[in-house]
Parts: C-alpha cells; sequence; structure tokens
C-alpha cells in the first residue's frame, strides 16, 4: 500500500475490468487517475511535501546537547545484508548505516555512554543489531558498552524490547528523522523514556518553484514511499494492529 506504482499497476487492472465490462467512460477516468498517481507520487515536489512534516517533528541533536544523567543511546534497526567480501559498511542499507554512526558519534559524546542497538531479523537472514554492533567496535566503541538486541522485528516491539532492558531509564533515540515521530509514540506507548536524536533528513527547507520538482524520477518515488509507510503506520497505530 506504500507503492505508489503498485497501486497505479492495481487501478490500470480495475480500468481494464471495468472496460472490459462496457463502462468505456469509468475506464477512462481509471486510466487517467492511475498515469496521476504514478506521475505526481514519482515527482521531489510531491515527496517532500508527504516527508517534510515527519522530519520537522524532532530536532537533531547536535554537538554539546546531551542532556544530563542520560548513560544510553539506543539504535533502531534498519535492514543489514552481509554477504562474502563486502564490508559492513556495504552490508548496512543508507539508513541504517547512517543511524549507527550517529549513534556512535552521540556515544562518543560522553565516556561513559552505553549502546543498545537493535535490529532483528527473519530465520535465515542477519540481523542488522549484530552489523550495528560490529561497526560500533570499528568505530571505537568497547564491545563491554554494547548491548545487542536482535529478536524484534518491528519498531513496536523494539520499543517494548527496550523498556524490558532499560525499564525507566531515560535513552537517546536515534533513528532516520522520517521514522522518528512514529517510534517515539510507540516508544511512549510502551512506556519508554525515550530522547529523540533524529539522523538522516532527506529533505532541506522549503524552496521557491523549482521545474526540476516536477519530474518524475527514482528520488521522489523513494521520498513519497518512506512517508507513505510511515502514514500508514499511523493509521496501523491507530487502529490498535501496530
Amino acid at each position: 500500500m506504500a507503492s505508489p506504482l503498485l497501486l497505479a499497476l492495481s487501478v490500470a487492472i480495475v480500468s481494464a475490468v471495468v472496460r472490459w465490462c462496457g463502462r468505456r467512460r469509468i475506464a477512462n477516468g481509471l486510466v487517467v487517475a492511475a498515469g496521476a498517481i504514478a506521475y505526481l507520487f514519482s515527482t521531489v515536489l510531491v515527496g517532500d511535501a508527504l516527508l517534510r512534516p515527519l522530519e520537522r517533528r524532532y530536532q537533531p541533536m547536535r554537538e554539546g546537547q546531551l542532556p544530563p544523567l542520560v548513560s544510553w543511546v539506543v539504535v533502531l534497526g534498519s535492514d543489514y545484508t552481509p554477504r562474502g567480501g563486502i564490508p559492513v559498511t556495504g552490508a548496512l542499507d543508507a539508513d541504517g548505516l547512517v543511524r549507527i554512526v550517529e549513534g556512535v558519534r552521540l556515544a562518543r559524546e560522553r565516556p561513559a555512554m552505553r549502546m543498545l542497538v537493535s535490529g532483528g531479523a527473519r530465520p535465515g537472514l542477519a540481523a542488522p543489531a549484530q552489523g550495528y554492533a560490529e561497526l560500533a567496535r570499528d568505530l571505537g566503541i568497547a564491545p563491554t558498552s554494547i548491548t545487542i538486541s536482535d529478536k524484534p522485528l518491528d519498531t513496536a516491539s523494539e520499543a517494548r524490547e527496550v523498556v524490558m532492558l532499560l525499564g525507566s531509564a531515560p535513552f537517546l533515540l536515534v533513528t532516520s528523522a522520517y521514522h522518528m515521530p512514529r517510534a517515539m509514540r510507540l516508544m511512549h506507548d510502551a512506556g519508554a523514556q525515550a530522547m529523540p536524536a533524529p539522523t538522516g533528513q532527506l529533505t532541506n527547507e522549503p524552496e521557491r518553484m523549482n521545474w526540476r520538482g516536477l519530474l518524475p524520477g527514482s528520488g521522489g518515488l523513494r521520498k513519497t514511499e518512506r512517508a507513505l509507510h510511515e502514514y500508514l503506520g499511523f493509521l496501523a497505530i491507530a487502529l490498535g494492529v501496530a
């Protein structure tokens, strides 16, 4: 449901069925709708418009802004696909790489800071938390300062696991800026004392209308898909299925 191209294809298939049933006017309207969905949701203009409200909800944690008495950094999982001969930086996806690097940056600001790296995987796949831990060690974090949570498969289960491991202790929560609002909501619902430290911002401040923003492309499509995924996540929370 978060894929605009799949949605457009579905509408086009419905159009073909409607046309086969003899409803040409409705079919033509559905074809136009499918084209509009594919075009608009593939533009940076629409992608940014959907993504920016999510990313602007919380400000990044800048150098020297660490709250007092916080001794944990929690990094939420992403995709991890280790392969022979590929370094861990190549096995982590773009979101995961920027998340763990930000977590390490924050942890190194305070010598006593500990890290909780999160992210599980289905049987037969590698857990992102393991990749996070490997990279954190490579970047100078002591192995004894790293706790691995490699069982949770989604943000809701990550929130529950964090509460089990940290209790009511406050912590810095590191995840992608567009994902932070939903992550904070789930952390709050689970009773976790999370302080947002978003990273990996994909949008800039609104600029004057630029014709390039109206061109369809993979960049705009990826932004739209990320935004729709988060909005659907909020819908799932509202329906009680997240």
